[in-house]
């Protein structure tokens, strides 16, 4: 099995880490978890993360091993490492005990049980760093036998912008050859699409079956492929350019869709370039939103507009725990937490940051906004906890995903911890 670390730097990687362990982000296509599922062949049964995260749970997301012992043959793995998946076969490392990415450990396959305190603490608190040595973590054994793949870290947040283009490029054939899909060219027609569509560039439009797409449509492939999931729609008068992920059930409609990767059950409407949603999103409006990641439940009010661009055309600089930051990025726009929400006509700054379940309207936010924060205006008021689960249960129901009490109970206590968390400004 995997079991996913989320090391002491991929747990500052905020407003996600607030709620989320970095194994159930989207990095190119896919989730971190299912990127490395389909890279080894095996299904994940842990993740080792914050222990205020303890009790995570959405969907296929494996539970928490923190306290528990990892049995040999596990692959431990650094959820900040990103294999491409168009790497080696599973034979090509049937034998190998360790994974290099740009020569650092990536995962190691673990020949002993992980069961002692001193290890065990280490994986808790993050501070656990994988090396070759077969002896963990003393590094008196052997040297394990390494593959080195190709592949990229996530050392920053924004590297989740910054590796979303090359990621894309390589995930979405690699990714394609694992569906049924139907591919699309320039100059060809298929029965998969409904009336005339058009393709752009030289790149392949994959449709897997069960996507649909209706007249009027136009691909541009010209910088890279674009992959439909089932279920899917792409309504009229859309251009869609690659390279472009359109997950399952997601819906886009009438305007220009560009580089971007939006997991499933998402609506976009309004112009996209260059961004992440994680899953379950709603920006069903007009608006721009570019080089940003939108979490899950992130639903945007009609008119919500990020700047991804400083009128000096210099680096964005983020808020991080660790104080505001060169990006080094020159396009970087605003990252949104879990179940955020935007008011009607929303500007936000270049380089934003939005914790996980604020709910802001009708001024321009700072550049950090604390999770939970809400109001028309820093300084914000705290979004009471109470209202805070009623609305992220009306809106989870209406995308028929059931909202448990345990739910309730697990968000109550994010709430609290990050409440009383100093490293955010309280304007």
């Amino acid at each position: 099995m995997i079991a996913l670390y989320d090391d002491a730097i991929a747990r500052r990687f905020e407003p996600f880490a607030t709620c989320r362990p970095l194994s159930e982000m989207r990095a190119g296509a896919l989730l971190v978890r299912e990127r490395w599922e389909l890279a080894l062949g095996v299904g994940s049964g842990g993740c080792v993360s914050a222990p205020h995260l303890q009790g995570f749970a959405e969907f296929a997301a494996p539970p928490f091993v923190n306290g528990h012992a990892l049995a040999a043959g596990t692959w431990l793995v650094n959820t900040r490492a990103l294999p491409f998946l168009d790497g080696p076969a599973l034979d090509a490392w049937s034998s190998a005990s360790v994974i290099t990415i740009a020569g650092r450990v990536a995962a190691r396959r673990l020949d002993v049980d992980l069961r002692g305190e001193v290890e065990l603490a280490a994986l808790a608190d993050g501070s656990y760093v994988l090396v070759h040595d077969r002896a963990l973590p003393d590094g008196t054994g052997d040297e394990a036998e390494a593959l080195d793949l190709d592949g990229v870290w996530l050392d920053e947040i924004w590297d989740l912008i910054g590796t979303l283009q090359p990621l894309l490029q390589r995930d979405i054939p690699a990714l394609a050859a694992t569906l049924p899909t139907t591919t699309l060219s320039v100059g060809a027609g298929t029965a998969a699409v409904t009336g005339a569509v058009t393709v752009l560039g030289g790149h392949p439009v994959h449709v897997e079956a069960g996507a649909s797409i209706e007249p009027m449509t136009v691909f541009d492939t010209s910088a890279g492929p674009v992959l439909l999931r089932r279920g899917c729609q792409v309504q009229a008068f859309t251009r869609v350019i690659g390279p472009c992920y359109i997950g399952r059930d997601s819906v886009v409609t009438a305007d220009r869709i560009a580089g971007s990767s939006i997991g499933d059950v998402c609506r976009v409407h309004g112009e996209l370039s260059s961004s992440i949603f994680i899953g379950h999103a709603n920006k069903g409006h007009d608006g721009f939103v570019g080089h940003s990641v939108l979490g899950r439940w992130v639903n945007l009010g009609a008119g919500t507009i990020t700047s991804n661009l400083k009128n000096t055309y210099g680096t964005v600089a983020l808020w991080t725990p660790d104080g505001v930051r060169d990006s080094g990025l020159q396009f970087l726009g605003t990252m949104f937490g879990d179940h955020v929400k935007t008011g009607i006509g929303l500007r936000l700054t270049t380089g934003c940051v939005l914790g996980a379940g604020a709910n802001v309207f009708e001024t321009m936010p700072p550049k950090a906004v604390a999770p939970f924060s809400w109001g028309a205006r820093a300084p914000y008021e705290p979004y009471d906890a109470v209202k805070f689960v009623q609305t992220a249960e009306r809106m989870m129901t209406r995308r028929q995903v059931a909202f448990t009490e345990g739910d309730g109970a697990w968000w109550t206590r994010v709430h609290a911890v990050s409440s009383a968390d100093g490293r955010w400004p309280r304007h």
